[in-house]
């Protein structure tokens, strides 16, 4: 018997060939994947260290398609059927983009593969597996791996992508308080996705998303020169940032007041090239480098009134 991490243990019946019990391997002891095996048991949420016996068998599950056989040691008209029926229904989410967000709350909260491990009670061999591979974590250790990056299972599947955040119920005892300008400084940190506010060439207000990067204590972006977000230049915009805590119904926005001006000189403009830590994400060409000089610096926060 060999198995991979995020392989099921399944063990049955001899008799009927009916399922009794089964579970994800979150853990190997053997690089050859033989036995023992760290399971995750699916009804019970607990991990123990398993030696299978003659009626367990492993459910070898394929890369990027959850459900079906990667030469499973003992496949079977009954075991087909049932990873039919296992067969995750049409718009769940890719699973490498569970891994990818792991990653990245992973990162937010400043863990390692293996801080993060301990608290989900997986292997970090396991959570180097979810993180690099497509792989298809049961709900077991989606709930375990939401209760060890604060956050939650729907966030973790990305079950609420197309929905505003601030969907949740807010708090009983609601705290709001602004934030002094270190505060807000930090929190803009050096690179992420702000909103700039422009008033476009027919006079309207329009809002707009764009990759930015602190630079000298100015906001910059990358636009292209006849794209919305170009209509601030030589203006004075408003920048906002934001986070929601959708979970805990706590967040925060800090919010940027100030002249726009075009980047023009040539090594300035390779500085910010060399030194910028994304893409746009729209793509296409966008060349023209726009800064934000700060005059005003505004930011509040939400939090449970006892903290």
């Amino acid at each position: 018997m060999r198995a991979h991490l995020g392989d099921q243990l399944v063990v049955e019946s001899q008799a009927t060939g009916v399922t009794r019990r089964d579970g994800e391997i979150v853990g190997l002891h053997h690089e050859d994947g033989t036995p023992p095996y760290d399971v995750r048991w699916s009804d019970t949420d607990d991990v123990t260290l398993v030696f299978p016996g003659p009626d367990a068998h492993i459910r070898h599950m394929e890369h990027g398609q959850p459900g079906t056989p990667r030469g499973s040691s003992r496949p079977d008209t009954g075991e087909a059927q049932a990873l039919s029926e296992a067969a995750p229904p049409p718009g769940t989410p890719n699973p490498g983009d569970i891994g990818r967000r792991v990653a990245v709350e992973r990162h937010r909260h400043g863990l390692s593969r293996e801080e993060t491990a301990r608290r989900a009670r997986i292997s970090p061999d396991y959570l180097a597996y979810l993180e690099e591979q497509p792989a298809d974590p049961t709900m077991a250790t989606l709930f375990s791996l939401a209760a060890a990056l604060d956050t939650t299972v729907t966030a973790l599947r990305g079950a609420g992508v197309d929905l505003p955040p601030g969907q949740g119920h807010a708090l009983l005892h609601p705290q709001l308080r602004d934030l002094g300008p270190e505060e807000c400084r930090r929190l803009l940190s050096t690179h992420g996705v702000g909103r700039v506010a422009v008033s476009t060439s027919d006079g309207r207000p329009a809002v707009v998303p764009v990759n930015y990067e602190i630079v000298e204590g100015e906001i910059v972006f990358r636009t292209a020169p006849e794209s919305v977000p170009a209509a601030a230049v030589g203006t004075e915009v408003a920048f906002e940032v934001d986070h929601v805590d959708e979970a805990m119904s706590r967040g925060w926005s800090v919010l940027v007041v100030g002249p726009a001006s075009v980047v023009t000189e040539p090594d300035a403009v390779r500085g910010l090239v060399r030194r910028a830590h994304t893409e746009p994400w729209p793509g296409g060409a966008r060349d023209m480098w726009v800064s934000i000089r700060p005059t005003r610096l505004t930011g509040r926060r939400i939090t449970p009134a006892d903290q």
